[in-house]
């Protein structure tokens, strides 16, 4: 393959795949803007890799919900050695795709599943997997792809990303930044595009305008006349770079014909790059393989084993030029054409994109498929098929229903922009008494989840009263939350919304089965009304109940009280086994809306064992996950590190923003944690009495669960 420049990153990439040949693993995310050169160095590499096994995926921007959609592409060439797996991992990656029926695996065990059936394929001959556009990998695909990458060690297995953006699951993989092309490259790549003359100044301009981006170079003279490109009549800079290079794919779309367009725009919606998919659902549309060649002959798109488009934006200037009927046309062809037993989520998909108005029979195959993602860790994928299906509902009272699971579900994937509307649509009409009071639960865990400050436990309270006579079990766990916005809310707490208010509110309500959070609540309660010893029994109890075995979504409801609990207990045991568990479901479910929390609370747990590193990575990750979700926690677990470590000038920083920030968000126990840290860093530097002042104010508020102990 023809490239010019990129000397260094071609020898580091012969340098990983000679190390494959010797029996040595290597991974690199190939990070750089939109055509960069990324997937030129990829192809470039697996050129140079002609006697190793090579495995490909490609992240989609449409199939960024879809569970496992992209370590599947990957892995589906070398799944014929499944079989040659131990047992316990070759039923995790069954289940996970889709081959056999089973439990949720758990995400370590698929991880490593991958790990082994990858090693296998290396066994006999080096392999090579090349992931493009990892950027848009689903968050299952890219933990999955990240958790082998960092375990690779003599398995004669090179991994390839290529990458806009490194996510947060491949930030801390080795990273090649592919930039522009020097001066003197890009130069050389212009003029082998346009051979004739150009005037030196139009030619500096656009090396200067593309800033070396080869894509850019190329496409951008295509199509023009000599007198265009010669005196830069038409290079007006009325585009960003990537929209420039989306108009030049479609004016040279504008040159095919009707069934080569036709072809183009199936294998742009289907981005599995099945040929046999792609004709099955061509002839639908009367379109015959015959017509690949002016498609392929104009570089747009290769029709062979796999369907590959020569650039991700040529996939998407596709797609966006179509019209809604061409793309409806399209998806019901695609629909039509997936078999609906080896793949029914991706054919219900399809089928309801085609959809033109309500159709029940679309929108409960799709929540079937919601609750097939979500069994497989997709919270967002399921929340994904619960969206489509509430447009596809005719009924008002179903599409209600429909409205507030998918509300639930993104809560829990930490996708909080859509649930407000979501929550709209269920109260539209005439709502039954439940569907209002589980839309105000929902409203409220949406408060609890983003903010974790006093104005949440008012909602929740209410909504708990509300849910009592009519779902006792979800007044329960509502409580429960309330029982934990009541404990950030702390000394800065709201008349009537203090953890003892709550804690008496729950008591009086009627009696449940002896579960884990009733225990909890109740124990609770017993601490508030007649002391710690009467309460110790009881969440003793609760600790052991929440122990066994459980629904993901009932341990995702309750860990957070467990680990409160296991903290107010004294009971280290218990509180590094939630606090583990916790992180680990957050991951596996793909509930983002809880990650942040359980990332802190793990973190905690860690200072006090002395794990400062361990600590700093979970931190670390926190950061990461705010930052996807926009969800914010205070920074304790921040200002915990910064205190043991004695560094003073973080503590304080820290500090000083809390100081400031936990009255705006009615977060009083974070000023506690402010005196704990102060107290922790005085203490260290020697100043004892500054350290002793800021222990006592920490253990002012005697309803307090934690800071007091510490």
């Amino acid at each position: 393959m023809m490239i010019f420049g990129r000397r260094s990153q071609r020898e580091e990439l012969d340098r990983l795949i000679d190390g494959a040949r010797a029996g040595r693993s290597g991974v690199v995310v190939l990070r750089g803007e939109p055509g960069a050169g990324k997937t030129a160095l990829l192809e470039c590499a697996i050129d140079s890799a002609s006697d190793l096994n090579v495995a490909r995926a490609a992240g989609v921007e449409s199939e960024t919900e879809l569970a496992f959609a992209s370590l599947h592409q990957l892995c589906a060439p070398v799944l014929d050695r499944l079989e040659r797996l131990p047992g316990p991992q070759r039923d995790a990656l069954a289940v996970t795709f889709g081959l056999s029926e089973g439990a949720v695996p758990d995400r370590f065990m698929v991880g490593l599943a991958v790990l082994s059936l990858l090693s296998e394929a290396a066994e006999n001959r080096p392999l090579l997997c090349v992931v493009d556009d990892a950027q848009w990998l689903d968050k299952a695909s890219a933990q999955g792809l990240a958790f082998v990458a960092r375990r690779l060690l003599a398995e004669s297995v090179v991994l390839l990303f290529a990458a806009r953006q490194a996510g947060e699951d491949l930030r801390d993989l080795p990273q090649m930044v592919v930039g522009g092309l020097s001066n003197g490259d890009a130069r050389e790549l212009l003029a082998s595009v346009v051979p004739w003359l150009l005037d030196e100044r139009v030619r500096e301009q656009i090396v200067a305008e593309t800033q070396g981006n080869p894509l850019a170079l190329i496409e951008l003279t295509r199509g023009l006349s000599r007198a265009q490109v010669a005196g830069g009549f038409g290079l007006q800079n009325a585009l960003s770079l990537e929209g420039r290079i989306e108009e030049r794919f479609l004016t040279r779309l504008e040159a095919l014909s009707a069934d080569s367009r036709t072809l183009l725009l199936l294998a742009a919606a289907e981005p599995t790059g099945d040929p046999a998919l792609l004709w099955r659902a061509a002839e639908r549309l009367g379109v015959t393989d015959q017509v690949s060649g002016p498609a392929e002959v104009n570089g747009l798109l290769e029709v062979g084993i796999r369907v590959r488009f020569h650039h991700p934006l040529i996939r998407s200037a596709v797609y966006r030029s179509a019209s809604p009927q061409e793309r409806r046309d399209t998806h019901r062809a695609l629909g039509e054409a997936t078999d609906r037993h080896a793949d029914p989520d991706r054919r219900a998909w399809h089928l309801a994109e085609a959809a033109a108005g309500p159709d029940e029979k679309l929108a409960a195959e799709l929540e079937r498929s919601a609750e097939r993602a979500r069994a497989r860790g997709g919270l967002a994928a399921a929340a994904s098929f619960l969206e489509r299906a509430v447009a596809l509902t005719p009924d008002r009272s179903l599409r209600a229903d429909r409205a507030l699971a998918a509300a639930q579900r993104n809560v829990q994937a930490g996708s909080v922009g859509a649930v407000e509307s979501l929550l709209v649509v269920a109260e539209a009409g005439v709502p039954s008494v439940l569907q209002r009071a589980r839309a105000d639960e929902i409203r409220a865990q949406l408060a609890f989840v983003t903010s974790r400050g006093r104005d949440a436990v008012p909602l929740l309270v209410n909504a708990a009263t509300r849910l009592e006579p009519i779902a006792p079990d979800i007044a329960q766990l509502t409580y429960l939350d309330a029982v934990q916005a009541a404990i950030f809310a702390g000394r800065l707490a709201t008349p009537g919304g203090s953890l003892r208010d709550v804690a008496r509110a729950a008591s009086v309500a009627p009696p449940r089965a002896p579960t884990a959070a009733g225990l909890f609540l109740e124990g609770l309660a017993a601490n508030f009304s007649h002391g710690y010893a009467a309460g110790v029994p009881i969440l003793r109890r609760a600790l052991t109940a929440f122990g066994g075995r459980k629904p993901a979504d009932e341990v995702l409801r309750g860990s957070g009280p467990a680990c409160i609990v296991a903290a107010h207990l004294w009971d280290d045991d218990a509180l590094d086994a939630v606090s583990e568990r916790w992180v680990r479901l957050c991951r596996e479910t793909g509930a983002l809306g809880d990650l942040p929390r359980a990332l802190n609370a793990r973190a905690l747990v860690l200072v006090f064992a002395g794990d400062l590193t361990g600590a700093a990575s979970h931190l670390g990750e926190v950061a990461a996950a705010s930052e996807a979700t926009g969800i914010e926690i205070g920074p304790s677990g921040d200002m915990a590190l910064a205190a043991l470590r004695g560094d003073e000038a973080e503590a304080l920083a820290l500090i000083e923003t809390s100081i400031r920030d936990a009255p705006v968000r009615g977060e009083g126990n974070r000023l506690a944690w402010v005196e704990w840290a102060n107290a922790v860093l005085n203490n260290g530097l020697g100043r004892h009495q500054q350290a002793l002042a800021s222990a006592e104010r920490a253990s002012e508020d005697r309803f307090d669960l934690l800071v007091p102990n510490w």
